[in-house]
């Protein structure tokens, strides 16, 4: 797996307790790897301990179609540009069944054809919730509430929320790629 945690702003290995190592060996066991955010947040065991457990209950969270999730998601990563939040999100998804074509196309959404209307309007409504300041119109919510309903729109823009906070956390600590893409079977564009 393709690393450079040389790269890193903050150092990738923290103090080892048993809370970090039990830690280490279950992000080994899921994902074959130990992942650099859960490294550097593994400096304070609290925010650590806080941040699995919201991990933890944003799986659960169910109302949203999960391609149009995962499309938010990456079109949220892209737009900060969070090389490891997209190589991540790009293993993850695609192991879960999402198109990996639609998944490879994210950075050229508006050029690609893999995309259904719904799909580009999730990805440009991704896009404005991340733009500082927000750049969301009445418009765009009105198109999306078309095809979502309320849960599903509250669902929708707080994860794409959740993953301004992950790819900004991981950019300005200088966390990149882990090499998780390179693991698909589908070749890079």
């Amino acid at each position: 797996m393709e690393r450079n945690p040389t790269m890193a702003r903050i150092p990738l290995d923290p103090p080892r307790s048993l809370f970090v190592r039990l830690t280490e060996w279950y992000s080994r066991r899921t994902y074959g790897a130990v992942l650099d955010p859960g490294a550097a947040i593994a400096h304070n065991p609290r925010v650590l301990r806080t941040y699995i457990r919201y991990e933890q209950a944003l799986a659960k969270w169910n109302r949203l179609d999960p391609t149009l999730k995962a499309l938010a998601e990456m079109a949220s990563a892209v737009s900060i540009g969070c090389s490891w939040c997209v190589d991540f999100g790009y293993w993850v998804n695609a192991n879960d069944g999402v198109d990996p074509a639609k998944l490879r196309d994210v950075p050229w959404w508006r050029d690609s054809d893999v995309y259904t209307d719904l799909e580009r309007q999730v990805m440009a409504y991704s896009e404005a919730v991340t733009a500082t300041p927000p750049a969301v119109t009445d418009e765009m919510v009105a198109e999306l509430r078309r095809h979502l309903d309320d849960a599903q729109l509250v669902e929708l823009t707080m994860m794409v929320s959740v993953e301004n906070s992950r790819s900004r956390f991981n950019s300005a600590l200088g966390l990149t790629s882990q090499g998780f893409r390179d693991r698909c079977e589908v070749p890079a564009r």
